[in-house]
């Protein structure tokens, strides 16, 4: 017998509920972008901002409590709700929950990280400082000395893309990217018996990365970014050549 004193966590979500919670939602997303709300404020008390947005205070509590999940507010027994800083690790988490059950979303993750990195491949050119570039080189060290790892040099791997990004100086580009980082470490992964079971393959793809950092020194936006994408045809390239060798195998006779 379920506790009726519990939270009813099979309750059906009413259209009342869906609309009354988007209200929410739409006021803060709104407020946030016209700069009345920033990190540190207290929103209005419960009671007044149910009446002003038309909705139960039940449907405010509940639609406060998500925003708190994602790490947008701090709801403060006693004091109230407080807006915080939005934090790209529990966003990433959120967005991941929202993608993974989108098809093919893997090969669809890796089309946004080539839009990401190629424009910030261009901006790091221009706005890389030496630090940024010994950072990044390396990051390129540990992937050349952890190939043979399956787990290090995913991370090496993963790692040396993000310093990139970082490296564009974009806040925007960076915060995307982050967002679809666990998807893409999950890519990497994914990839990798592929990658670097071949030698002749694996030091295609270590000169590939060697190619990128040069261009990047250099401070050649057209040649970096053409060089990434010619890494990321690589990766193409692999994921056709596998899939084709599976269907093969499977069409031979046992």
């Amino acid at each position: 017998m379920s506790d009726p004193t519990g939270p009813n966590i099979l309750r059906p979500i009413s259209e009342e509920d869906q609309t009354g919670a988007a209200r929410v939602f739409a006021f803060f997303r709104d407020r946030l972008m016209s700069g009345e709300l920033k990190a540190g404020d207290r929103l209005l008390p419960e009671r007044v901002l149910a009446l002003a947005l038309g909705v139960s205070r039940p449907v405010l509590r509940e639609a406060l409590r998500s925003l708190s999940v994602l790490g947008l507010l701090d709801i403060q027994h006693g004091r109230g709700a407080f807006v915080r800083a939005a934090d790209a690790s529990v966003l990433g988490q959120a967005l991941t929950l929202c993608l993974l059950h989108q098809p093919n979303i893997i090969d669809d993750i890796l089309q946004a990280r080539i839009a990401i990195e190629c424009q910030a491949i261009r901006l790091a050119c221009e706005r890389a400082s030496e630090r940024d570039l010994q950072t990044i080189g390396g990051l390129l060290d540990a992937l050349v000395n952890s190939f043979e790892d399956p787990e290090l040099g995913s991370t090496a791997d993963h790692a040396f893309h993000v310093a990139i990004v970082q490296a564009s100086g974009s806040g925007s580009l960076m915060k995307i990217y982050e967002a679809i980082s666990p998807l893409l470490r999950q890519g990497h992964i994914d990839r990798r018996p592929d990658s670097f079971s071949d030698p002749v393959v694996a030091a295609r793809i270590l000169a590939a990365h060697r190619e990128v950092f040069l261009a990047l020194v250099r401070r050649e936006p057209d040649v970096a970014e053409q060089l990434l994408r010619d890494h990321f045809r690589i990766g193409d390239e692999l994921r056709r050549s596998s899939l084709i060798t599976s269907y093969v195998s499977q069409e031979q006779p046992s």
